[in-house]
């Protein structure tokens, strides 16, 4: 937060001690602004207060009274029952508490007291089982006779404390915090002042007041962030690089010519896009995005050629070892037959590999290096980066995509993923970059049969697996977990490797592939299983993305409503790699109907952008591909799902403040640059502001 208010410790506040603190600290509450920015989940309406007989059984229910006499009950050995007769002024009710004796020096006889709890009359009297309470002093109540907060909480803190605690933070303020937002802008949208939609939030006089503050704290979230992008996206469009291409030559004109098909038109419409924007004087910033083997990869491949062909070095960098180590050898096979050299980095690579990488980078003999994170370590260095192609932007965070074009000077960025991003959700993760799209699947591709089985019919599809392997194809198995968990009873890609070698798949190789496995080994099984040895491979989901072995045309992914669609869309695409008929039989026995829609889902279209419209529906955004490791902030109120209309305005705004303002140079905005650098700056850089 901006205000020096708000930037102060939470132990400022009194009754906040070193062990409260670090509580609070658990759930991201650091700052006064921390605390005020735990917005309720919801409210409890406790405006009604009722005599405790006339309260409906088994409802919720707040009664106001005074305390008559307490007693304890102890029925069993760790069980204590605290009782606390309380006359509400028409009779007597009691109030009962579980393990928590401690309440009778609380409460004691005559002290007048709001209890909210669960109606019961079996036993003849009225009894509330307590869920909250508060001392009626004669203040205004934080827990009854209003709409009641309710906050995600953690250990050692209950409703009652993490209310009074806000509304300590709140009595603070006291109009001495200033308002980062535009002034037009509040009043344009009718949004409440930064002060009034704090107290708002958190104790509303009404519904209205509550929806209003909500309101305006959504748009807060989302306006700053749509500003941090279009800085970014300025400050793109107005620098320019120091490198320049040559037109298409002789290494592209080759490889093109070797390719055993022709472009697709959206192929063709994407390349040209890019093309265009290499030759332009800003560098390229843009995302390549296509469905599982839409043919991103010969598009980057053409990209970094054109690289090449300028005198300049590119890179790539993957996620995993396993897809580093695919693009590598697929690069090598392509390029070799054309005379351009490739390198290999991981974190597996040895030491004298590595050292002699590093010096023909650094020299620019070495055009082409394909790595993982271990091309962002310090002692990486590169003679003339032109070029940086990032794949499956999503495993990686906003720092290290531009670490590694700190390699070089203003290089030209592509940024590819496989998973289809709907638009609202595309517009909020990469609002700064330009957006490609290749619409069509090469031809030739058979869609791959799916379907959805219970466990019981697991035996058949076994079979169709040793049919496919007769036949001279491969297969996969996925499992969601390496071993046995107490928790979560799974099966096991360990044990299961072990029980189809020994009965249903004797007379084949069975290989297993799983995270926690050394990269040697890793390496080696994914070459047994390229080269054929393996018939089938028995996987975590370490091969979800990427892994392209076009022999594979079965894959039986277990527990397989335990997965989001995106991450089953992206399983399914390890098959259906040829033009031969591929299937994908989702084992489960789903419990849930969020878990029953997605196994529809997926048996019903082989589109991404649609499976990716219905994964957001079904399971929100926060949960869309990891959207905290992509650049994404966790955002505490806004919700893209439900608020994309308001990300709609709050996008348009920000675009229009930095076309007006792009260096926040009036009084107005640089309180607003304030709070965009106090909340975003250790992610992303707005330096240029």
């Amino acid at each position: 937060m901006n205000n020096n208010l708000l930037m102060k410790s939470v132990q400022s506040i009194n009754t906040v001690g070193p062990r409260r603190a670090a509580s609070l600290q658990r759930i991201g509450i650091f700052t006064v602004g921390d605390l005020l920015y735990h917005f309720p989940r919801r409210y409890e309406d406790r405006t009604r207060l009722s005599p405790a007989g006339a309260c409906a059984q088994g409802g919720i229910a707040t009664v106001r009274g005074t305390v008559l006499a307490s007693q304890d009950l102890k029925p069993k050995p760790g069980l204590v029952i605290t009782k606390l007769a309380v006359h509400d002024g028409s009779g007597v009710f009691y109030a009962v508490w579980f393990n928590q004796p401690f309440i009778k020096k609380i409460l004691t006889p005559g002290k007048n007291v709001y209890i909210t709890g669960k109606v019961d009359r079996s036993y003849g009297a009225t009894q509330l089982a307590v869920e909250d309470y508060e001392v009626d002093d004669g203040s205004d109540s934080l827990s009854a006779g209003r709409l009641v907060p309710i906050y995600a909480l953690t250990e050692r803190l209950n409703q009652r404390q993490m209310r009074v605690l806000i509304k300590t933070a709140l009595t603070v303020l006291n109009n001495q915090i200033n308002d980062f937002l535009p002034g037009e802008i509040i009043e344009k949208y009718h949004l409440p002042r930064v002060e009034r939609a704090l107290c708002q939030a958190h104790f509303p006089d009404r519904e209205k007041e509550a929806a209003a503050a909500r309101k305006r704290f959504i748009f807060e979230e989302l306006f700053l962030f749509q500003l941090v992008l279009a800085v970014r996206k300025r400050d793109i469009t107005r620098s320019e690089k120091n490198h320049r291409y040559v037109p298409e030559g002789n290494l592209l004109r080759l490889y093109q010519k070797n390719l055993p098909f022709q472009l697709t038109g959206g192929q063709r419409k994407v390349w040209e896009e890019i093309s265009a924007d290499l030759d332009r004087p800003r560098p390229l910033h843009r995302l390549l995005q296509g469905d599982v083997g839409a043919g991103k990869t010969v598009i980057s491949t053409m990209t970094m050629l054109r690289a090449v062909e300028s005198g300049l070095q590119a890179a790539l960098m993957a996620p995993t070892e396993i897809l580093a180590e695919q693009h590598y050898l697929g690069l090598r096979r392509d390029l070799a037959a054309i005379g351009v050299e490739i390198g290999l980095l991981t974190g597996a690579t040895r030491k004298k590999e590595r050292e002699l990488l590093l010096a023909r980078l650094a020299t620019g003999e070495l055009k082409l290096v394909v790595g993982t994170h271990a091309l962002l370590q310090g002692d990486v260095s590169f003679q003339k980066l032109g070029l940086v192609v990032v794949d499956e932007q999503h495993r990686f965070g906003v720092r290290q995509r531009a670490a590694l074009g700190h390699k070089g000077n203003l290089p030209d960025t592509l940024v590819m993923t496989a998973t289809p991003i709907p638009r609202t959700l595309a517009l909020t993760l990469y609002g700064d970059l330009d957006i490609s799209i290749i619409d069509e699947l090469p031809p030739g591709r058979n869609p791959v049969k799916t379907y959805a089985v219970l466990p019981r019919a697991l035996p058949k599809a076994l079979s169709l697996i040793r049919e496919q392997v007769n036949l001279g194809r491969q297969a996969y198995i996925v499992c969601p977990l390496v071993e046995e968990s107490e928790k979560i009873d799974l099966q096991a890609a360990v044990d299961l490797s072990v029980d189809l070698a020994a009965n249903d798949f004797k007379d084949f190789q069975v290989g297993l592939l799983h995270g926690r496995m050394k990269s040697v080994e890793k390496e080696e099984i994914m070459l047994r299983f390229r080269r054929g040895d393996i018939k089938v491979l028995v996987s975590t989901t370490v091969i979800e993305v990427g892994v392209d072995i076009p022999n594979a045309t079965v894959m039986i992914i277990m527990d397989a409503d335990r997965f989001g669609l995106a991450q089953l869309h992206q399983l399914r695409g390890r098959v259906g790699r040829s033009e031969r008929q591929s299937y994908c039989i989702l084992v489960a026995n789903p419990k849930t109907d969020e878990g029953r829609a997605r196994l529809r889902a997926m048996t019903r279209t082989s589109d991404g952008f649609v499976l990716a419209e219905e994964d957001l529906r079904l399971r929100g955004p926060g949960e869309f591909h990891g959207t905290r490791q992509s650049g994404l902030p966790e955002f505490k109120i806004a919700d893209l799902l439900r608020d994309g209309k308001i990300l709609q305005i709050a996008r348009e705004e920000a675009q229009a403040l930095a076309q007006r303002d792009p260096y926040f140079k009036s009084s107005e905005n640089r309180a607003l640059l304030a709070e965009m650098k106090a909340r975003f700056g250790e992610g992303i850089d707005i330096s240029g502001a």
